[in-house]
């Protein structure tokens, strides 16, 4: 069965035309231009700001002309993580989709479900002409998932709309009225190298789970940098020295694969690396039964870290905090506070790291980046707190929220949550730049997003699509 003849079509139709258009995060020239192309082509007013984002503006339907503008909002450009042995380009491919019982996912790549599937159902919306709604403003964001540039740096003035529909929740039984700030610790630091002595070996971890690192941080799921440290780490006695090391991929994205070169002047090292490795997949065996630890000979490099150096790495990496922080006192079973060290890279004299902190308290998420940090700052490394943003402040006397409630009780009975999520939303700086919006965020069901395993459930897709509908054709009066 096709894509394209999945319920609701519209959706679904626009959810493949957007997925063959390469938009991996900071590279979103095409898919902004295909956004304009479409809202033009339907002879809507559309507005590219300056720095890409995408706004779409569309008249109520007949009779729906005295409600209040609403504003549909998602962000065009997606995360773009492969398995290692899949081989694609980002850059150039058009996602590979494919239908697993009752799911969708991709071949071997993420899906872009997160937020395609959003962006895909205000297009259904926008070209409509036989279903109810009121003053539509379709805001189409860029860069998201790298950075929110696009909710930064969006223009003052332009909207119009009072109640803001955010469509990038995960979760078909759940309402987002929260969501965490968040903040990169970027580190570096130059080290000295010495000459080769030993034996070379190339050590490969991959089959991590890895996922959202802020929604799947609960989750416990095993972390690839953190792993093919705890291999190397307290073996001075072997000789171990670092040439390379190459973990993770995204800021944003739980670890999970790992690649490094070693070298070691003591083979007894090889039955020090079995039995550890034996230790660690026997603690990932229920959160990551499927990971992949190996080691091979390989060519010996030119140069390989200092042995003060790799005492110093391996040991800063062993005490950078990984997970969650803290817990919420004030919401059941939300993360507060978390940091993922999301990559660790060590070549050419440089030993470079990124991780991404998150908390719903700004006050925590500075006490948690900082902590982070000073590990780092200790060891002599160089230390940058980049691209900070808000969190959202749950409001849960919401008149969207009051309508919302009632149309998902009416249509699909009880089970509704009511949240904050522990994940960057652009609802956090769209309330800065246009203060007193009314705000939700709600979705269809994406499972393990940021990752290759991600996909998204076809009969969610549906409720999602029905609440939306319901929910536009009841929205308040001016």
């Amino acid at each position: 069965m096709s894509i394209r003849n999945l319920e609701p079509k519209g959706v679904w139709n626009n959810f493949a035309d957007l997925n063959a258009v390469p938009r991996p995060s900071k590279k979103e020239e095409r898919v902004i231009a295909f956004a304009k192309s479409f809202g033009e082509n339907l002879g809507l007013n559309t507005y590219v700001d300056s720095v890409g984002n995408v706004i779409i503006k569309k008249p109520a339907s007949a009779g729906m002309e005295g409600r209040k503008t609403v504003i549909l909002q998602s962000h065009l450009d997606m995360v773009c993580q492969k398995n290692s042995d899949t081989e694609f380009d980002f850059d150039t491919q058009g996602i590979e989709m494919l239908i697993e019982n009752d799911w969708v996912t991709a071949n071997g790549t993420t899906l872009g479900a997160d937020n395609g599937m959003g962006v895909a159902a205000i297009m259904t919306l926008l070209e409509s002409t036989d279903l109810a709604h009121p003053p539509l403003e379709a805001l189409f964001t860029i860069d998201e998932e790298t950075g929110m540039t696009g909710a930064f740096g969006l223009e003052q003035g332009i909207l119009d709309g009072t109640i803001l529909l955010n469509l990038d929740t995960e979760d078909d039984d759940e309402y987002s009225i929260g969501c965490a700030g968040g903040v990169d610790t970027n580190t570096s630091y130059q080290y000295e190298t010495e000459d080769v002595v030993g034996k070379a070996f190339k050590i490969t971890i991959k089959g991590l789970r890895g996922g959202h690192s802020g929604v799947d941080i609960q989750l416990e799921r095993g972390n690839a940098n953190k792993i093919m440290n705890r291999l190397m780490w307290n073996c001075e006695d072997f000789g171990l020295r670092i040439a390379t090391v190459d973990g993770g991929s995204l800021r944003n994205a739980i670890p999970r694969e790992s690649f490094a070169t070693i070298v070691v002047t003591d083979d007894a090292y090889l039955s020090e690396f079995e039995n550890r490795k034996a230790e660690i997949l026997a603690e990932l065996a229920i959160s990551d039964e499927n990971t992949q630890i190996d080691i091979e000979p390989t060519t010996l490099p030119s140069k390989v870290v200092s042995e003060v150096d790799t005492f110093r790495i391996t040991n800063t990496i062993k005490a950078v905090f990984n997970g969650v922080f803290k817990i919420s006192l004030s919401i059941d079973n939300l993360v507060e506070t978390s940091s993922s060290l999301a990559r660790v890279i060590i070549k050419e004299g440089s030993f470079t790291t990124q991780s991404l902190q998150r908390s719903s308290v700004d006050s925590a998420k500075i006490e948690v980046s900082t902590t982070v940090g000073s590990v780092f700052e200790l060891m002599g490394c160089d230390v940058e707190y980049d691209g900070s943003y808000p969190g959202w402040e749950p409001n849960p006397d919401s008149e969207i929220l009051t309508l919302m409630k009632d149309k998902y009780n009416s249509l699909f009975g009880e089970g509704l949550k009511v949240t904050s999520i522990h994940a960057g939303l652009e609802c956090g700086l769209l309330g800065k730049r246009y203060p007193g919006l009314d705000m939700i965020s709600f979705g269809p069901t994406i499972k393990n997003p940021h990752s290759p395993d991600e996909k998204v459930n076809i009969a969610s897709v549906q409720k999602f699509w029905t609440l939306l509908l319901d929910v536009l054709k009841d929205t308040p009066k001016v």
